[in-house]
């Protein structure tokens, strides 16, 4: 069974804003036995092989190179643009990043957890992705594109958060 489970959204969750706004929202969970701060995990997400792969796109596809100097200084909090994303909220334990067309968001949160006394750190990841207007109709909605790439996205979400805790586990052996 996979260590990463899709959840509901936390009520503390920046993330939360976009629930009930016709908007695709989703949110995933794990769990790590340590205390893992916030710039550790947002660092770990961003330098993971996986999204290393998906920098590479960026760079080549929208002309939005990044480096993992970059991924920790946006951990540290010390630059507000990273690849095609941009900060659109932060607080101690969480991120919301907008993409640079402010369609999506992205999402990473940590949180502490004390069981037996042992630590504990569940990591959250989720996405928003923003409906548009659609001129004829007049109504707002995902696209024909964004619903058939909802299906893959779930999958990567997962796959994203699961490198992620990986490589945060690796770095404590």
């Amino acid at each position: 069974m996979s260590p990463v489970r899709s959840t509901p959204i936390p009520v503390s969750a920046l993330l939360r804003q976009y629930l009930g706004s016709g908007a695709y929202t989703d949110c995933y969970s794990t769990e790590i036995a340590a205390a893992v701060s916030l710039e550790q995990y947002v660092t770990a997400f961003y330098t993971t092989p996986v999204f290393k792969l998906e920098r590479q796109i960026l760079k080549w596809s929208v002309s939005r190179p990044s480096t993992d100097d970059q991924a920790r200084a946006l951990a540290r909090g010390t630059i507000d643009t990273f690849a095609a994303w941009h900060v659109e909220s932060r607080r101690d334990d969480q991120l919301l990043l907008r993409d640079y067309q402010g369609r999506t968001r992205s999402w990473l949160m940590v949180a502490p957890r004390a069981t037996d006394g042992s630590e504990r750190t569940r990591l959250y990841f989720g996405s928003a992705v923003v409906p548009v207007r659609n001129p004829k109709a007049g109504t707002a909605e995902l696209g024909s594109v964004v619903n058939a790439l909802l299906g893959f996205h779930r999958i990567y979400s997962v796959v994203l958060l699961y490198a992620a805790r990986s490589r945060l586990r690796a770095r404590r052996s």
